[in-house]
């Protein structure tokens, strides 16, 4: 069985033959996934870990007719630090977030940063952010990303990422962001960046636009890889040659699903996988300002950063989980 309860899928040629590379490392990532069972009933609408047929019929209907395509994780592979650590703090001035969740949320970006979040902590912070958001209303938050996304997010792209999707898509392939990360910051930077594409995690929805504390699709680990080989089914892409980048072990599963993966600045475990596995890896390390390599996009300056929320409330699971003081509440998110 696959990460997300899928019977196994075929590797992609070329890989086969070092299945039980695969298959030991995935189980190494599932082995630390804690109370990820019993976090899915209470949280995970059913078949959280695939999109629906709604949004499948969406991605049908934007199809280009290409046959390959590139997919790319976010943090850490297109931008150098957590979309929603970061996000976090474009959100308190507009009353999401308190102050103090915001610097714990400082803290915890500083933590993410040096030593990462294997797969129990992300899933204390996916939690932890959904019990927080809760209540928020949906659409105020997509449009406080799209009005700070070239501040607060933008300048944290990586050249080599911005290089290797213009590659791709002069070799005529769909470029695709596949991420953990909400929809509602993941949905507003591909725009920004050109990327027509994208795989997000989707927070369940009220009949008043106010998220409802529950998953609708979870973006990650073996779920990504389900979700892309829905995707090529529909879009009529061959994933033998197709490619995709992350730097984490949780993203074992997406990178074994296409034939061409390569690990970008990839955690310890996943340097050790793609090492046994004979794959590429890269190390991005050059930060640049969106605008200043793609002048084309539009800019938004008539708009004032409205505030510093999301990020905020991702801090403070992150502060709890990473090592902070224990405290409890609505205040410490991730």
């Amino acid at each position: 069985m696959t990460t997300d309860g899928e019977p196994d899928q075929p590797l992609a040629p070329g890989v086969s033959d070092r299945a039980d590379v695969v298959a030991a490392a995935t189980a190494a990532a599932a082995e630390r996934s804690g109370e990820a069972g019993r976090t899915e009933e209470r949280y995970a609408r059913p078949d959280a870990d695939r999109l629906s047929a709604g949004m499948l019929e969406r991605v049908r209907a934007r199809r280009t007719g290409n046959t390959e395509a590139a997919f790319f994780d976010l943090d850490k592979t297109i931008i150098a630090r957590s979309s929603t650590l970061v996000m976090g703090r474009t959100f308190m001035k507009d009353g999401l977030l308190s102050p103090s969740t915001v610097l714990k949320g400082l803290y915890a970006q500083a933590v993410y940063q040096l030593v990462g979040a294997d797969h129990e902590k992300m899933e204390q912070m996916r939690r932890a952010a959904l019990d927080l958001t809760q209540g928020w209303d949906a659409e105020r938050v997509r449009t406080l990303v799209r009005e700070t996304v070239e501040e607060v997010i933008a300048p944290l792209v990586y050249a080599e990422a911005l290089a290797l999707i213009e590659q791709h898509r002069a070799a005529g392939r769909d470029v695709w962001i596949v991420s953990s990360s909400g929809e509602e910051i993941v949905e507003p930077f591909a725009r920004y960046l050109g990327v027509r594409d994208h795989l997000a995690t989707r927070s369940g929805v009220d009949d008043q636009g106010r998220f409802d504390g529950t998953l609708e699709f979870y973006a990650y680990a073996g779920a990504k890889a389900t979700a892309m080989r829905q995707v090529a089914e529909v879009r009529g892409y061959d994933l033998a040659n197709c490619y995709a980048y992350s730097d984490s072990i949780t993203d074992l599963p997406m990178l074994s699903a296409v034939g061409h993966p390569t690990a970008v600045n990839p955690d310890r475990e996943l340097r050790a996988a793609a090492l046994a596995m004979g794959w590429e890896t890269s190390d991005f390390v050059a930060p640049v300002r969106l605008r200043d390599r793609l002048p084309q996009v539009e800019r938004r300056r008539d708009k004032v950063l409205v505030g510093t929320l999301l990020a905020a409330a991702v801090g403070a699971i992150a502060w709890r989980i990473l090592g902070g003081d224990g405290e409890q509440g609505h205040d410490e998110a991730a």
